[in-house]
């Protein structure tokens, strides 16, 4: 890797401390932008054609018609990657509308902003590392590893908004609501946010999707609802059903994760991470903190679909 990391912005790699975008850009001023959080596993990005598909549609329902095809995208992506000499690594690529006069109505012809950030991230697959990132989304801070230890999760006052105020299926640069329910965290100093939707019912994370098990299937908060369709949370979704494993998109109250016998989250950077507590109380187990036999054998099958799809099953 090299002294200092390459960006790439707007067609052109640049040293990190000289990546910029103009004041007057609308990512900026408004949080008008799409975005995906992706993870590379030996220099290749994982599943990407879900990520881009994901990143369109993040795009059509801001209206951003930004004329860049997926190819171009993973190109800058694998350049960025090469560049940077990093085979395992955190990847953001951020697509903005560009700049525009200070108006808050877009203006339809567009000049995109794109840029692709990455940093480096342990190895993946079996035998992956642990370790703390500090956030499993920003990628801010040194990356020593990916997170430190099981989650403790806290039910936050600040809620997910109604998908008909704010789209849950599109990552955009706006992201005041999960900063908002991070913020409540100083108090107890819990790792990850567990919010609810309008009603009150569980919807996920700050930057993570949920899951848990009460001994009857591997339960996760459905669709339907302000909940964000993650790309980790599908990967798991296929090896538990794979593995003949009950799974079950619904509505569940708070108390139902409270009272589960095992909890964890997903994202690109976490991947599978158990959850220790859920608000004060043990989220099943022995109170350790120890992962579940559920949480432990999806992992495992995670880790194993990584060694064998990103490493030729090196350590198989």
């Amino acid at each position: 890797m090299p002294d200092e990391l390459q960006y790439h912005v707007d067609g052109d790699l640049v040293p990190a401390d000289e990546a910029t975008v103009s004041v007057e850009d609308r990512g900026f001023a408004y949080g008008d932008a799409a975005f995906e959080t992706l993870r590379a596993y030996g220099g290749e990005v994982f599943r990407w054609d879900a990520h881009a598909d994901r990143l369109a549609d993040a795009c059509e329902t801001i209206g951003l018609d930004h004329g860049l095809a997926a190819a171009d995208l993973k190109a800058r992506i694998d350049e960025t990657l090469a560049a940077n000499d990093l085979a395992d690594a955190y990847v953001k690529c951020s697509i903005t509308r560009g700049v525009q006069p200070g108006t808050l109505d877009p203006k339809p012809d567009v000049d995109p902003t794109v840029v692709v950030i990455a940093k480096p991230l342990p190895r993946g697959g079996l035998g992956a590392e642990g370790g703390d990132s500090g956030d499993g989304d920003s990628g801010d801070g040194g990356w020593a590893a990916v997170y430190d230890g099981p989650a403790a999760i806290q039910t936050t006052k600040t809620r997910k908004p109604s998908p008909r105020a704010l789209p849950a299926d599109a990552k955009t640069h706006n992201y005041l609501n999960g900063i908002l329910a991070r913020l409540e965290l100083r108090v107890t100093g819990a790792d990850e946010a567990l919010m609810l939707d309008p009603e009150g019912n569980v919807a996920e994370g700050a930057t993570s999707n949920l899951f848990f098990s009460d001994g009857t299937a591997l339960k996760t908060p459905s669709l339907d609802g302000p909940i964000l369709p993650g790309i980790t949370r599908a990967t798991v979704i296929e090896i538990a059903e794979g593995e003949g494993i009950p799974v079950e998109e619904g509505t569940y109250a708070p108390d139902e994760v409270r009272e589960a016998n095992e909890v964890f989250l997903t994202n690109s950077t976490w991947e599978v991470r158990p959850v220790a507590t859920v608000d004060g109380l043990s989220a099943g187990g022995d109170g350790d903190g120890t992962a579940g036999p559920l949480t432990t054998l999806i992992s495992r099958l995670f880790d194993r679909r990584i060694e064998e799809t990103h490493y030729d099953g090196a350590r198989l």
